[in-house]
């Protein structure tokens, strides 16, 4: 079995999606195990029994799985539910509209919800759901993103729990995607060119 990749690493010619492509490791997946836990053990301390946690679809669904496990291991039971928004279009420029693709369907009244992302960059898609939930009675509602980009903020939310800081860059990995494809590597990473090749992302 293969060793996990450490930051600064780049993964095989066997798991690059793209043939002219490869991803260098950020946030490697040991650590985020530990900081997923901690942030369970944070996240204990603040909420009530009756904790609804609502992951934001897609690229949470890594985060929130391993997230959710973890809450479990500190003990608690929370009831899990998804919602699907969307701010990106094509590329990786954020529209500033917010697109409902799928609701929660629990009644949110009188609850703690735990909202979980990905990323906290322009904060659009996450308070849209968390004003949604407070406007149908939640009575408290929390925030858990794995990574947070400062800076990049185009309204004011600020996340209850975060698991990493993260430079300015587009990262993929851990659920994450650019055109579908990097989901289901195990670590956060960025996308390089090999030499000679044209930066994927040049003026993103």
């Amino acid at each position: 079995m293969a060793r996990p990749l450490r930051p600064g690493e780049e993964t095989p010619k066997s798991h690059q999606m793209k043939p002219n492509y490869r991803v260098q490791v950020l946030f490697e997946e040991a650590a985020i195990a530990q900081r997923n836990q901690e942030m369970a053990a944070a996240i204990a301390k603040e909420t009530s029994g009756d904790l609804l946690v609502v992951a934001v679809l897609k690229g949470s669904f890594m985060f929130a799985a391993d997230l959710i496990r973890a809450l479990h291991r500190v003990g608690l039971a929370p009831q899990v539910e998804f919602i699907h928004l969307s701010s990106y279009r094509s590329g990786m420029v954020s529209s500033g509209t917010v697109t409902i693709h799928r609701d929660v369907e629990s009644d949110v009244a009188g609850r703690d919800v735990l909202l979980v992302d990905d990323i906290l960059e322009s904060g659009r898609t996450l308070v849209f759901a968390k004003d949604l939930l407070a406007a149908r009675g939640a009575r408290r509602v929390f925030v858990a993103v794995l990574l947070e980009k400062a800076g990049k903020r185009a309204v004011e939310i600020e996340a209850d729990f975060v698991g990493f800081n993260c430079p300015d860059l587009f990262v993929v990995g851990y659920g994450m995607d650019v055109a579908h494809t990097f989901r289901q590597l195990p670590f956060v990473g960025v996308v390089k060119p090999h030499d000679g090749e044209a930066d994927l992302f040049d003026g993103a």
